[in-house]
Formats: C-alpha cells, sequence, structure tokens
C-alpha cells in the first residue's frame, strides 16, 4: 500500500502533465499503484492539488471490447471535477486532446448520500436515492502516452481516463419504467457520420453500472454524496471527433445532449 507521500508524489506527477498536457510513459518506480486501493489514494492526493472540487463519478471499461482495449478485466471508476463540465451546447477545445474521441452516456444525479458499509447496496437501494437521469456526453483523455498498456491501476490514479463532461436536461420521471438496456440511443457527428448504440452497452444495463460504482467505492472507503452526478459508461462505440464537429446525442423519448469541438 502506498504511504501518502507515495500518493502525493505520483499525483504531482500527473498534476504536472495535465497542467502542461504532456504525456507520460508511467508513474515513477517508487509512487507506482500496485492495487485499486493505492489507486483511489492518488485520486484523492490529485483532487486536492487539482485547486478544483469533486462534481461527480464516469465509469470506464463497461463493454467487453473497452475491457480489452485498455487491457484491464473490470470497470474503472474515475472522478469528475467541477471544472471540467460544461453545458449543453457548450464548444470544447480539443487543443492538447489527445484520444479524440466522445462518448455517449446514461448519468445519474444522486439525490441521497450513499455511505460506505460492510454490507454491498442494493440495486433496488441505489435507484431509490437517484433524483435524476441525465442524457450526457463524455469526452475523455489520458496523460498516459499508451493508456491501452497503462494498467488498471495507473488509469484509475489518472480518473479512468476523466476530463470534459456534458449533461443534458434531466430526462422525464417516466425514466424509471423504462427499459435502459434496451433504449437505442444514435449519435450524429456533425453531418459527417451516424452511429447507433443501445443502453445494454454499459455494463448490461445502466442501472447495474450505477450500483457497481456505488459498491466499488463502497470498498475503499468513499461515499458517493449527495448532489454528485454519475455516468454510466458510453452505450455507443466511441466517436471519433475533430474540431468543427457538432455532436447530436439522441436518446429519444428521454431527451437529447449537443457539444460543438473547436481546435
Amino acid at each position: 500500500m502506498l504511504d501518502g507521500n507515495a500518493a502525493a508524489q505520483a499525483a504531482r506527477t500527473l498534476h504536472e502533465a495535465w497542467r502542461k498536457r504532456e504525456a507520460i510513459d508511467a508513474l515513477p518506480a517508487a509512487c507506482l499503484p500496485r492495487s485499486r486501493g493505492d489507486a483511489f489514494a492518488i485520486q484523492s492526493a490529485l483532487l486536492a492539488q487539482s485547486g478544483s472540487a469533486g462534481w461527480g463519478w464516469k465509469i470506464a471499461a463497461t463493454s467487453e471490447a473497452g475491457q480489452k482495449h485498455i487491457g484491464v478485466d473490470g470497470p474503472l471508476a474515475g472522478r469528475i471535477y467541477a471544472d471540467c463540465v460544461d453545458a449543453p451546447g457548450a464548444s470544447i477545445s480539443l487543443a492538447g486532446n489527445r484520444m479524440r474521441v466522445a462518448e455517449v452516456e446514461f448519468a445519474f444525479r444522486i439525490g441521497r448520500t450513499l455511505a460506505p458499509r460492510g454490507s454491498p447496496w442494493r440495486s433496488d437501494e441505489v435507484l431509490d436515492a437517484v433524483e435524476a437521469l441525465l442524457p450526457s456526453i463524455e469526452v475523455p483523455d489520458s496523460r498516459f502516452a499508451r493508456f491501452e498498456q497503462a494498467g488498471a491501476p495507473q488509469l484509475i490514479a489518472d480518473n479512468a481516463c476523466a476530463w470534459r463532461f456534458v449533461p443534458g436536461a434531466p430526462a422525464p420521471d417516466a425514466w424509471r419504467a423504462t427499459d435502459l438496456a434496451g433504449t437505442t440511443v444514435s449519435a450524429d457527428v456533425g453531418g459527417r457520420y451516424r452511429r447507433d448504440g443501445v443502453g445494454r452497452n454499459a455494463l448490461g444495463d445502466p442501472r447495474r453500472a450505477l450500483a457497481w460504482i456505488v459498491n466499488e467505492l463502497s470498498a475503499h472507503g468513499i461515499a458517493l454524496e449527495a448532489g454528485q452526478v454519475v455516468t454510466t459508461g458510453t452505450c455507443v462505440i466511441p466517436l471519433e471527433i475533430e474540431p468543427g464537429d457538432h455532436l447530436v446525442a439522441d436518446f429519444g423519448a428521454l431527451g437529447r445532449v449537443d457539444v460543438r469541438f473547436t481546435d
């Protein structure tokens, strides 16, 4: 287990890489995370150094294909920072972004804190704490030059490739009776191409993904706090984006959300 000094050193390395928009091969050996526990300690130190506030959480690698792509055996949890949240229709500069993809996701705003506990949180308990469903777009990035080879602990330390996030307007309350796993989602990228997906691509069901992260955080002594938002993983194969694109994500009766990209 990393001690506080090592976690702080790892966080400084990542913070400087983000500030300078540089890529690194790996964290130094003296502060290399070996477990998810190490990684969450670095996440916490990185948030403190960022000067931002923790706004919410993301889940990466919620599909088998996504897990194979980055060489992990399960989903990853990362923090979304308050100063990385954009309003629908906003323009996001892609300067310094190396991944150049966007992801269309179901997100949930939490209305009641779910604190760590000894027994797993049941899905119905988690859903009872949800205040709203938000159709959303995530724009990921990583500070690792070869993020596909970084491994789960380093990726989690770097907030599971979290970067910018665009939450849409809350869906109608009828979402609670909707089959989210079977809900089709479409994305139009500036008229260049269209791609469709379905809710079950996020760990079988976005609600299942939400329950997963509550229990993942609980296992590491972290509460999912009232007011925070969780985005549950892409429902559409990641969308290649470039400056000038206007991405419109359509969740049918649950709403739409859009974002523009610039240099």
